[in-house]
């Protein structure tokens, strides 16, 4: 008798789980021929990020040219508020979401929530770990860190002492920075410090005026972002040395700084495409076309020369 209830049990549970991998008939979304009645959800990590700002400005510009509403989010780089932002925009029944996650892992849960009811979920500039994700839209990171790593080995002997101020930990682009970064430190130059500053300008003031005081004879910083490019050259700023800073995004500011001849170089994404494309996409999915489940907005080094 035992038995037979520990089958029936297991049983059970196998067909609950196959029944929860696809939504249910009545959760997925008819095609949407008509753009006007489009609504769509944009979740973004910070607008405290000109970086960001950009990409929010791109979806809305595109959404509107092509005659779509907008609801924006703003998750102030706190993962928990993302996911309760998602569940509202949800609520509000968007057609589509898309997400800039803050945290790449922590992001799942609210990806399959809209999973479960059919709206479909594109990912900009960083991916989602879990859940259905019908494109991630986002320049290749890992390329773009192995960009930063050879610029640095061109300009300096290889061996050179070098530093690296990490991203958020648990983002995708922190982490695939970071990676292609490391396929060319890693066999070139001498990585002697690394720390996260999770993506922002103050911290990486701080970080950076720390990684200094303990290695002093560190040559070149690669920042996975430029906001903590800049406070980086401020720290160095601050201590007198001569520290080549490579930073990741191309935003004005960044922009501004090389042409200055304070930031050595910026690996340049374009924010608004990623916006722009990521809308495009939504559009299709919704209009039950096929689309790439990698969209990449290429990127560009940028120095003074």
């Amino acid at each position: 008798m035992k038995k037979l209830l520990a089958l029936f049990v297991i049983s059970t549970l196998l067909l609950l789980t196959a029944c929860s991998l696809e939504p249910p008939g009545w959760a997925i979304p008819d095609k949407k021929e008509n753009l006007d009645d489009i609504k769509i959800g944009l979740s973004v990590s910070t607008l405290n990020n000109p970086f960001f700002v950009s990409l929010k400005d791109g979806v809305v510009k595109e959404a509107e040219e092509l005659g779509m509403e907008v609801a924006v989010v703003d998750a102030q780089n706190d993962s928990a508020k993302q996911i309760n932002d998602v569940q509202d925009l949800i609520q509000q029944n968007v057609d589509v979401l898309l997400i800039n996650p803050t945290d790449s892992a922590a992001i799942s849960t609210a990806v399959q929530s809209a999973n479960s009811i059919g709206i479909p979920v594109i990912t900009l500039d960083r991916s989602a770990d879990k859940g259905k994700v019908e494109a991630l839209v986002a320049s290749d990171n890992i390329k773009g860190g192995e960009m930063a790593a050879n610029y640095i080995v061109d300009k300096l002997d290889e061996g050179t002492k070098v530093a690296e101020l990490e991203g958020v930990p648990g983002a995708s682009a922190t982490r695939e920075r970071g990676k292609g970064f490391h396929n060319v430190a890693d066999q070139k130059l001498e990585v002697v410090a690394k720390q996260a500053a999770n993506f922002d300008r103050t911290e990486g003031v701080t970080v950076m005026e720390n990684i200094i005081q303990a290695n002093p004879d560190i040559k070149a910083v690669f920042a996975h972002n430029d906001e903590m490019a800049l406070g980086a050259i401020e720290a160095i700023r601050s201590s007198g040395k001569d520290i080549m800073v490579i930073g990741f995004d191309g935003n004005d500011d960044a922009l501004n700084a090389v042409k200055a001849g304070q930031l050595e170089a910026t690996v340049a994404q374009q924010p608004e495409l990623i916006g722009q494309l990521a809308v495009n996409a939504g559009r299709d999915v919704l209009q039950g076309k096929k689309v790439e489940k990698n969209i990449p907005a290429p990127l560009k080094l940028v120095t003074k020369e």
